[in-house]
């Protein structure tokens, strides 16, 4: 058995302080973005009586899965190189009804004043070559820790509940074949995706048919509740 020196204890000790003050930041910027996340939503519930979301799922990268990315991109192994290099750490994924709804999202999220945008790529107006459709947002946040203010990178994908079905299905697919996929297969994927697509915008041209009957419906009831408010106001009736 090697005997380490008190030197090399006190090294592995800083480090290993170092990189779980690391991750904490991550998982506090998680911690808040789901936060902004669930008062935007319930809001939007009160004031419109409508949730735009329908799932949230949140997610931390291990420290094995960001040194294997580290290894991938051939960058170094350091603390520096992680925050330089990798900024889907912690990430977030919403899953709403209507492809309205995503950029409703996005625009709810833009508008917070801590919060501030570091890229956007949107793969539903592009998709990706096999089909692929989200809405891809890295954010910066700010974390206030003991003795220091750090800005933190989460990632934050937006998609329709028919988008996030292909996503999952096609990631099981390349996951258990780990090989390369048969180019029948492949234009298959790509298919389903452009079937998903469709039946986005037809539930989509639903949903915007039914706010609009809905708009007319009330707009019939404001004589009868105008004119109740009327005698409300000059005592009729009593």
């Amino acid at each position: 058995m090697v005997t380490k020196s008190p030197e090399q204890y006190l090294l592995i000790k800083e480090l290993r302080t170092d990189l779980m003050r690391f991750m904490m930041s991550y998982k506090f910027a998680l911690e808040e973005i789901n936060t902004k996340i669930n008062i935007l939503k319930e809001e939007f519930q009160y004031v419109h009586d409508y949730n735009p979301i329908e799932h949230v799922k949140s997610r931390l990268k291990s420290p094995e899965s960001i040194l294997k990315k580290l290894e991938r991109k051939g960058l170094s192994f350091s603390l520096e190189s992680i925050k330089g290099n990798i900024r889907d750490i912690a990430g977030v994924r919403i899953t709403c009804s209507f492809v309205s709804d995503i950029y409703k999202i996005k625009n709810m999220l833009e508008s917070q004043k801590d919060i501030t945008v570091l890229d956007c790529k949107d793969y539903i107006k592009e998709p990706k070559p096999n089909g692929y459709q989200s809405l891809h947002l890295i954010v910066q946040i700010p974390i206030f820790m003991s003795d220091r203010e750090e800005f933190v990178p989460v990632e934050i994908q937006i998609r329709t509940i028919a988008m996030d079905f292909w996503a999952s299905l096609e990631h099981k697919i390349y996951y258990k074949y780990n090989k390369e996929i048969p180019q029948r297969i492949v234009n298959e994927l790509k298919e389903a995706a452009e079937t998903a697509g469709r039946l986005d915008r037809k539930m989509e041209n639903i949903h915007k048919e039914m706010i609009q009957l809905k708009q007319r419906g009330g707009e019939e009831e404001l004589p009868f509740r105008f004119e109740s408010l009327q005698d409300l106001l000059t005592n009729k009736g009593t």
